[in-house]
């Protein structure tokens, strides 16, 4: 009898191991990670704006905003879950848009251009008439980091300045973000300038506007800083439709 029992404690046991182990294994870190769910939704947080969300996840906020029935002024809650499951499939792919005319798209028959080996830190400008932007440079530091899709990855551009230096509003548009929610970016200002673009400044050592706030063109908006960062510097970025752009083919040019 006492054999038997063993027997039967064996089997089930063995059972309950070929059970777990043919489980997907789910990290901790992976299954309580801030705001964001292993369902595939984003756990609103204190402070988070639809243009956070969608800045995280690199897609449009329109499209966000459409997927989870938001309606302008795109207002959501603390508690509330955002479903990015299939905005992030799609969103998986990357763009490659137009440099000549970036607003229209290229023919079906015909391939997007194929991307030199070497990033020129020099690309071609897009006129202010197909960006549709007046844009202005936000700080007049030195250039120390350049836009990049290759490892180390670079969404925008990285400026030296002293800190506490003004940290100018790049084109006129509307806060849209301002704080410290976003992880790698410390302090940051997200303005929406019109439907297409928006652009970001972090690591800032101050905010000086809030959310809302209509700013104009070479508005002092923030000052630099090194918060989420290792240097004092500003990390500006430009997103189109939802996805980064390298901000040098926007600014103008400067001398030298």
């Amino acid at each position: 009898m006492k054999a038997l029992t063993t027997v039967i404690l064996v089997t089930i046991a063995t059972l309950l191991t070929g059970c777990l182990s043919g489980r997907e294994f789910i990290s901790v870190e992976e299954k309580f990670s801030k705001g964001q769910t292993v369902t595939g939704f984003h756990l609103v947080e204190r402070g988070e704006t639809l243009f956070s969300i969608a800045w995280r996840y690199g897609i449009d906020y329109r499209e966000l905003a459409s997927a989870n029935s938001i309606a302008s002024p795109y207002v959501i809650y603390p508690g509330q879950k955002i479903d990015i499951r299939n905005i992030t499939k799609r969103s998986s792919s990357p763009v490659v848009a137009s440099v000549e005319n970036p607003s229209k798209p290229l023919p079906k028959t015909q391939s997007p251009a194929k991307l030199p080996k070497k990033t020129s830190h020099n690309p071609p400008k897009i006129s202010a008439n197909n960006a549709d932007t007046d844009w202005k440079w936000p700080v007049n530091g030195r250039l120390i980091g350049h836009f990049s899709t290759k490892k180390p990855v670079n969404k925008g551009i990285d400026i030296a300045g002293a800190l506490g230096e003004s940290v100018l509003a790049a084109a006129a548009g509307t806060v849209v973000y301002a704080g410290q929610g976003l992880r790698g970016y410390g302090n940051l200002v997200i303005v929406k300038h019109n439907d297409t673009y928006l652009s970001a400044y972090a690591h800032t050592s101050r905010i000086l506007v809030s959310e809302q706030e209509v700013v104009k063109a070479g508005q002092k908006i923030a000052e630099i800083g090194s918060t989420g960062t290792d240097k004092v510097k500003l990390h500006f970025e430009i997103r189109r439709n939802g996805k980064p752009v390298d901000p040098l083919r926007y600014l103008p040019s400067r001398p030298g």
